[in-house]
């Protein structure tokens, strides 16, 4: 490695623990963008702009101007209600969102205090030594103290395609922030962080751009837009009609205020972020980071998944399982040595390396250094080092794709047969074959491309990568879910297919599809070939891009998995990047919109699941939306159009108090429900797929009608009795709040009955049906709550009817659900004849 200093030496011990304290305090944090934590002042400031809450104002003013203080106060606490659960909503999701950006801030490598440790970016400061290497992203502005055959991609600040060397050199030793090492390796000195560097001058960050609503999310909005639309027009009749009831226009704005806060449904949107943003964050405790919270909305609809082979579906712990000496003189695994990096961070050249230093019988590393190099590149690739000693001696080494290797030393016909069969028996076996060659050049000027060395082949390198213990299972779990999965790897098609049969890959009768083939392909004909071939071998950057976008031509929703610097664009143009945490470079990580922290495909499967699970919940809050604010609505409609013995059933206290109760039960009680057993087993759903069928929508509307049906047929029956208002106001309020407990246990599944659903191990559903038990009782048996609520006392036996009607008006969905699950086994039971 070069060393920037006249004596060719330089003391790399770093900044102590006080020097960094001294400059951080100088110089700042390394943060380009630090998004501020919203105050609470910000956050009052948009619930006070909420509609919910511009009514909740209205009607404390109104209850004020009418002199009724008991009511204004009783208002005036709702609304603090109302701001205490929507900001303790918002700093939860805020407080995950924050979680998700700490466990993805990139990590870089340091020497201090004479030791290289890992630190989080943010932690850099100017003056310390930063560690790089192929792939990584520079996370400071600096100057080269230390390198070995450096270039930089400096695309990002510059646009020039081309990678630019760097040496100690004056004008070729700087470093910036946000570039990519391209090749080689490097050390150093930190001289800007954050906004001091060239990046952060630009203004650029990428926190700071705010990310494109995603198509649920423009659902979910449409469809609140649509409801407060319609709660607008409906509020301005419902206003003419109790005003030309009552005459006054203060009154009429009161008695449809209680109409305006049950058709908001502002519970959407807010269920919504919850989900997302909790989702993420708990996936962060199984080892997957999602680094925004909208990937959990396409993980379960994804139906292709498509995996490298080397450290993703094996285990990454290569061994030299054969060597074959083609030249004769014994030197293949030397050479093998010489063409990898002199500090290996790469599975199969650390295994070369180790072979290497077991057969030995005199270890000439420590007498020769790197001084030139030609990085990995090609089709099929091939890297080639020179080394030196101290006396000028050289040794050139290359290695590479086999096909490459021959092509370069120029073999006949009759030895490119020869070796091409023994290759296939090794790649039968699941081995990894590399070519091997050597040449000698005397000459100061080297070839511009390492192709042009009078190469001599040396013989083949055969390595063994064995499949994860857990691949099979995994396998079975995504096949099992209705994903395909699909290997893309840069290796040999036998190496691939063994490894692909051993790891219970289900390859059909398609035949491997190399990289050259997808690029000659003409759209049409690579559409229908990647829809039916599973192993893709020989496979690089702009063929694994052409196979990722032919898939989602084809209308698939696809996740791609990768760890190098060539994976960038498959990552970037997969609907899911999948990034590996441990293994994967700084590159595949930012361009992937998830990461396997332990570098477990079994990740994945709980990344799925979770989405799935996250996604359905949703449904289920929703729906439970729908069907309870219909009987609200109604409540407060049907007795005004019909002219009904009394008019106002509900106030805005009652609707508030239901508000209050339905807004935890969907944002806490339903985001928590587990994953149900058919969950895993359902096809993925389309990508663009409305968020509820025409069928489920009335099905809940239906939900919201009977339950409706139940709460009016309380209130003639209590009409009927010759009950007060007050006490008919008891029958309806009782009748709802029960209604409301049974529609959200019976709203936890809609295909399984409380049977089942009874075990599901949620303890938020108890205790916030326990709770509003306690309230119901409340409101009920403590007689200035009862005031409060302008409730008359009824008989136990009253109570008892209400709490039937309410349980006959949500139980008929579990009869249906019982009726249907049965009808549904008995069709699988009995096959068609």
């Amino acid at each position: 490695m070069h060393v920037a200093d006249k004596n060719e030496s330089i003391a790399l011990n770093g900044l102590t623990e006080e020097e960094v304290k001294k400059s951080r305090e100088t110089h700042g944090p390394n943060t380009l963008y630090l998004q501020p934590k919203r105050q609470l002042g910000k956050l009052l400031f948009e619930v006070a702009g909420e509609p919910m809450f511009l009514l909740l104002v209205l009607g404390c003013g109104l209850y004020f101007f009418l002199g009724d203080k008991t009511e204004a106060w009783l208002m005036a606490a709702s609304i603090l209600f109302v701001i205490t659960i929507e900001i303790v909503q918002e700093l939860r999701s805020e407080k995950a969102l924050r979680a998700l950006r700490e466990y993805s801030q990139p990590k870089v490598t340091v020497i201090r205090n004479g030791f290289r440790v890992e630190i989080p970016s943010s932690d850099l400061v100017v003056g310390d030594l930063m560690v790089f290497s192929e792939g990584e992203r520079l996370a400071a502005d600096g100057r080269v103290v230390q390198y070995n055959d450096l270039s930089i991609d400096e695309s990002v600040l510059t646009g020039e395609s081309l990678p630019v060397n760097k040496t100690q050199a004056e004008g070729e030793n700087q470093l910036y922030q946000g570039t990519v090492v391209a090749s080689g390796q490097g050390v150093g000195v930190v001289t800007a962080v954050g906004h001091q560097t060239a990046f952060g001058k630009l203004g650029k960050s990428i926190e700071s751009i705010e990310s494109e609503p995603t198509p649920l999310q423009n659902q979910i909005n449409r469809f609140v837009k649509l409801m407060m639309l319609i709660g607008l027009v409906a509020f301005v009749l419902v206003f003419i009609v109790n005003y030309l009831y009552v005459n006054s226009v203060v009154a009429a704005l009161l008695f449809s205020l209680s109409f305006g806060l049950a058709l908001i449904p502002e519970e959407i949107p807010v269920a919504f972020t919850t989900f997302m943003a909790l989702g993420a964050y708990r996936m962060t405790r199984k080892n997957v980071l999602v680094k925004q919270p909208k990937t959990v909305e396409s993980l379960g609809s994804a139906t292709v998944i498509c995996l490298d082979k080397t450290g993703t579906i094996t285990e990454n712990q290569m061994s030299v399982a054969e060597v074959v000496d083609v030249a004769g003189d014994g030197k293949v695994l030397e050479y093998a040595m010489w063409a990898s990096e002199p500090e290996p961070f790469d599975a199969m050249e650390k295994a070369i390396h180790a072979a290497y230093g077991e057969q030995t019988m005199r270890d000439k590393r420590p007498d020769f250094q790197l001084f030139h190099e030609y990085p990995l590149s090609g089709k099929p690739p091939m890297m080639t080092h020179l080394h030196r000693n101290t006396t000028g001696d050289r040794v050139i080494a290359t290695k590479g794709a086999v096909e490459r290797i021959m092509r370069v030393c120029g073999l006949d016909h009759k030895k490119q047969e020869e070796i091409h069969d023994r290759v296939g028996k090794l790649t039968a076996s699941g081995y990894r074959v590399l070519g091997v060659a050597s040449a000698v050049w005397t000459d100061d000027e080297f070839p511009n491309e390492q192709d042009d060395f009078p190469w001599v082949f040396q013989g083949l390198v055969a390595l063994f990568d064995p499949p994860k213990q857990n691949i099979h299972e995994v396998f079975k779990q995504f096949y099992r879910a209705g994903i395909q999965v699909k290997m893309i790897t840069g290796d040999h098609a036998g190496t691939a297919l063994n490894i692909a049969r051993e790891s219970g890959l289900r390859i059909g009768h398609a035949a491997p599809l190399t990289g050259e083939a997808v690029m000659n392909l003409p759209e049409d004909v690579l559409r229908e070939k990647v829809g039916e071939t599973v192993v893709f071998a020989r496979m690089f950057p702009e063929a694994k891009l052409r196979v990722v976008e032919a898939l989602k031509a084809n209308g698939e929703v696809v996740a791609m998995t990768g760890d190098g610097v060539n994976d960038g664009p498959a990552l970037k143009a997969a609907q899911i990047g999948v990034a590996m945490g441990r293994r994967g470079t700084e590159v595949a990580k930012g361009a992937a919109s998830m990461v396997l922290l332990n570098d477990d495909l079994g990740g994945m499967v709980v990344a799925i699941e979770n989405g799935r699970r996250i996604y359905a919940n949703l449904r289920k809050a929703i729906r439970y939306i729908i069907s309870i604010h219909i009987p609200i609505v109604l409540t407060v409609v049907l007795p005004l159009v019909f002219g009904w013995t009394y008019l106002h059933m509900l106030t805005p206290i009652h609707v508030i108090f239901l508000e209050l109760i339905m807004d935890p039960t969907c944002a806490v009680a339903f985001e928590n429900e587990p994953t149900e057993p058919q969950l895993m087993t359902n096809k993925p759903r389309k990508a663009n797929s409305p968020l509820f069928t025409g069928n489920e929508l009335l099905f809940s509307v239906l939900q919201g009608l009977i339950l409706t049906a139940g709460v009016m047929g309380v209130y003639h029956y209590a009409i009927w009795k010759g009950a007060s208002e007050a006490e008919t106001r008891t029958f309806v309020f009782t009748t709802m709040l029960a209604g409301n407990i049974f529609l959200t246990f019976a709203n936890r599944s809609f295909e399984h009955t409380i049977a089942k659903t009874f075990f599901y191990k949620n303890r938020n559903i108890p205790v916030i049906a326990l709770i509003t038990i306690a309230l119901l009782a409340a409101v009920l048996f403590v007689p200035w709550v009862n005031g409060l609520f302008k409730l008359g006392q009824v008989s136990m036996s009253d109570i008892a009817i209400c709490l039937l009607t309410a349980l006959v008006s949500v139980a008929w969905f579990e009869v249906w659900k019982a009726l249907t699950f049965r009808k549904s086994v008995k069709q699988v039971a009995e096959p068609k004849i």
